[in-house]
């Protein structure tokens, strides 16, 4: 896989899997403009490393959920780079509770980001990138929006409605060569999934047909592929990171 010459904007870049994922991409030669919500010294240590490894980066402040900010972040980085070949819509936040405890503020801060976040950013950018072509949009969605999970009725909701999102867009701008995807992580091993009990993550082993959880890079080696042009003929596809936990 060869990314040289392109630009890729990454929302919530600056942790976790959206950090694998800039780091995977820049290894493959692209130039990275990472988007982040509140914490500057962690994007810009991420934007820093990207450096050392030869490829350029920058990092640009700007809540997903508002589309006027969303607009700054697409133009911040065409500003910079006067291109973006590749975005990946990463931002994400859960709020999780039984639905009977869930206040409508947990259900709209999740859809907000989450949902809207990814509306955002796309009708931000999709102009541009029909008038350049041959570019690719990258939505992650959860394995819980297609299966669900008790808990997370709106963190589900907003993923589903991302895969549904994905679907559509993929049919109004396939014919410009543009495509739409989106991966579906199953229980990644991250900061928030160290916290849990011992005892919680074995229950969720135990569930996964290969036996171990996954890591961002496993996430960030499929939207690689998807970012690439050995991916050219897929469009409106849903592909689940998840060791068959789905199945």
């Amino acid at each position: 896989m060869n990314l040289e010459g392109k630009v890729a904007l990454i929302t919530g870049g600056s942790r976790g899997i959206g950090k694998a994922i800039a780091f995977k991409l820049a290894e493959l030669g692209a130039d990275i403009a990472i988007n982040y919500s509140n914490n500057k010294e962690r994007a810009d240590k991420v934007v820093e490393e990207i450096k050392s490894m030869g490829r350029d980066a920058i990092s640009i402040k700007g809540n997903v959920a508002k589309m006027e900010e969303a607009k700054d972040i697409v133009k911040k980085t065409k500003d910079k780079y006067d291109r973006i070949d590749i975005l990946v819509n990463n931002a994400g936040i859960t709020r999780d509770n039984l639905l009977m405890r869930m206040k409508e503020k947990e259900w709209d801060a999740v859809m907000d980001v989450n949902l809207k976040g990814t509306f955002n950013m796309s009708k931000s950018i999709i102009r541009s990138m029909l008038k350049q072509k041959n570019c690719s949009i990258i939505n992650i969605a959860s394995v819980v929006g297609i299966s669900g999970n008790a808990g997370q009725c709106n963190y589900s909701a907003s993923k589903a409605g991302i895969i549904g999102f994905t679907k559509s867009l993929a049919k109004e701008v396939a014919k410009k060569n543009v495509r739409v995807n989106a991966v579906a992580p199953g229980f990644i091993k991250t900061d928030m999934t160290d916290e849990l009990p011992d005892k919680v993550k074995d229950e969720y082993i135990n569930s996964i047909p290969l036996n171990r959880l996954g890591t961002p890079e496993d996430v960030a080696n499929t939207v690689a592929f998807l970012a690439s042009d050995l991916s050219e003929y897929l469009t409106g596809q849903v592909l689940t990171v998840d060791g068959g936990m789905a199945i």
